[in-house]
């Protein structure tokens, strides 16, 4: 069997210049084997660059990103390595939606540490993506310590999280259509019920609209929201996230663009702001 520290390569695409490479490794905190992807840019030859953590959205793996946002021209231009990990943990050994659900399971591992049973065995995707994947990629491969973290839909509310629950560890923060309040929303109740258990006062802690209130990092939030999402009114709830932050005095821009949906085409439109963003923040 693998070790938790041995990454085998199982793809290499040359890419403006850099590489996109994909690994599977054995993953000590997932208790299974995980697949993720790296864009390397032309400047990791030369030494290690930062990197830009992506979290993707449900039902998604780590080639929706690379394959449809377009990220590599800019990423290639800015010196920043893109990080893609898988949406969950999976194989026959992790149990999935008992119903055969795609909102819930393999693929919807919504970046928290579950705490019930069946699911606290392997579903602790915020230890992997917070802890374990930088550790192993910042010994392994020319990336730094110098961290910024995104994503999409139930990633964006995994980069809110990730962020909120760990100040100093990213140098900024962004996010397109995130499942702002997960408590209020279907897809949230569902996955936190179920990982976190019955107890409201659990879900809390994952949940970006509540720890806003406590965060002791401010780092600017840049949010963008397509207002012809076919999900903005009953999952994602991105003036929920507003207020908390006008409350606490928490940086952010939220971002609202008409005739926009919730697809990697709206993704796509807007990514180069987001590594801008990041960019600019990676460098100081």
């Amino acid at each position: 069997m693998e070790t938790s520290g041995s990454l085998v390569e199982i793809g290499a695409n040359r890419c403006f210049g850099g590489w996109h490479r994909r690994f599977r490794h054995h993953s000590a905190t997932l208790r299974c084997e995980m697949v993720f992807a790296v864009y390397l840019p032309p400047q990791a030859a030369d030494g290690p660059v930062p990197a830009l953590y992506w979290l993707s959205g449900l039902t998604c793996t780590d080639e929706n990103f690379m394959q449809k946002a377009g990220a590599q021209r800019v990423a290639a231009e800015l010196g920043i390595a893109i990080v893609a990990p898988d949406t969950s943990p999976r194989g026959a050994d992790v149990p999935g939606d008992p119903d055969g659900a795609w909102d819930f399971g393999h693929g919807a591992g919504f970046y928290l540490n579950a705490t019930q049973a069946p699911w606290a065995t392997h579903y602790r995707m915020h230890d992997y993506v917070v802890h374990e994947l930088p550790d192993l990629l910042e010994s392994r491969l020319p990336i730094d310590s110098r961290r910024a973290i995104s994503g999409h839909s139930m990633g964006g509310h995994g980069a809110l999280v990730c962020a909120l629950r760990n100040p100093g560890r990213y140098r900024s923060l962004s996010a397109f259509a995130p499942i702002s309040h997960p408590s209020a929303c279907p897809w949230g109740q569902k996955a936190f019920s179920r990982y976190l258990g019955e107890e409201r006062d659990a879900w809390r802690d994952w949940d970006a609209c509540e720890l806003i209130a406590m965060a002791r990092e401010r780092l600017p939030v840049l949010v963008d929201q397509g207002e012809a999402d076919g999900f903005l009114a009953e999952q994602l709830h991105p003036q929920a996230l507003r207020q908390a932050c006008a409350a606490a005095g928490h940086p952010l821009e939220l971002r609202l663009h008409s005739g926009y949906d919730h697809s990697y085409y709206f993704i796509a439109s807007f990514i180069e702001d987001h590594l801008r963003h990041h960019a600019t923040a990676l460098a100081a």
